[in-house]
């Protein structure tokens, strides 16, 4: 009958217009700039363009995708993504996987979990940080992009916690058949975490694909940006020729739309990726978060 009362009626309509309101403020930018990038070039500096594309054309799209240095910045922006939720992935849950052991079993478990998590309240710095990157020669590698930030201790509890809740005669039950550590992890553990692996990957694949400070510290040639990096630079430079535009484009083409029509294809990548992995965002955030 609770559920039925007035009271939680108008709470569920009061909540629903609540969250509309909000998905409106998260999507209305991005339509903006879908229909800013589809605009004419007059349209666009005149600044009247809102919701709506205004002289359509789709030049600046054609611009872009015929723009070498965007591509190869694309290209490394997907190389690091990838390799970077691989890297992440792997660390993360066998660092989970030991913690997530009794004290008994991995003496120190309870030192090595305050040690992950000291370092997410205070942390080296960026001047110590680019040294210890010089020093180890990764300076201009990808995997300076990759490996300072391979170990989310965020991401490892969500993942430790998740373990926890695991029945441990799962894991009795493959120690008894013979089976070791890295076995129980790989046939036991990980097919039944699909859920959390999947939302902790798409946390990883989206930080790595916006992330562009990294790559203006340890990056020093532009030919080297990933597309994050790429495209901070050129949003913030007023030259053309950072967004592709040669000289004799100026006349045709707006700034303003060759750079949001890359803004929107850097974002369409994950914009895809999402719809295949929301089915498991909700279960496998709950499941790894609402624990002792």
């Amino acid at each position: 009958m609770r559920y039925r009362s007035r009271s939680y009626a108008v709470f569920t309509v009061t909540n629903t217009i609540f969250l509309a309101l909000l998905g409106l403020l998260c999507i209305l930018p991005l339509i903006h700039v879908l229909a800013v990038s589809f605009s004419s070039r007059a349209a666009a500096t005149a600044n009247i363009v809102n919701f709506w594309p205004v002289g359509f054309t789709a030049d600046a799209y054609s611009n872009t995708l015929g723009n070498h240095d965007f591509l190869r910045a694309m290209w490394i922006g997907v190389e690091r993504t990838v390799l970077s939720t691989i890297v992440s992935m792997a660390v993360v849950t066998m660092a989970a996987y030991s913690l997530s052991k009794s004290s008994i079993r991995f003496p120190g478990r309870q030192l090595y979990t305050w040690i992950f998590v000291f370092t997410m309240l205070f942390s080296g710095g960026l001047i110590p940080g680019y040294i210890v990157v010089s020093k180890l020669h990764m300076i201009d590698t990808m995997w300076a992009l990759i490996l300072p930030g391979a170990v989310s201790v965020w991401n490892m509890i969500l993942m430790l916690n998740f373990f926890r809740s695991l029945p441990p005669e799962l894991e009795e039950a493959a120690l008894i058949d013979g089976a070791g550590h890295l076995r129980v992890l790989w046939s036991v553990y990980l097919p039944v975490s699909l859920p959390s692996i999947a939302t902790l990957s798409l946390f990883c694949m989206v930080g790595s694909w916006n992330s562009w400070f990294d790559g203006m510290i340890y990056i020093s040639k532009p030919s080297g940006y990933p597309l994050a990096t790429f495209l901070h630079s050129m949003i913030v430079s007023d030259n053309l020729s950072r967004v592709g535009v040669s000289a004799d484009q100026v006349q045709n083409f707006s700034s303003r739309t060759v750079k949001d029509s890359q803004i929107f294809i850097g974002a369409l990548p994950i914009l895809l990726v999402y719809p295949f992995l929301q089915k498991y965002f909700v279960k496998g955030i709950v499941l790894g978060s609402v624990k002792s």
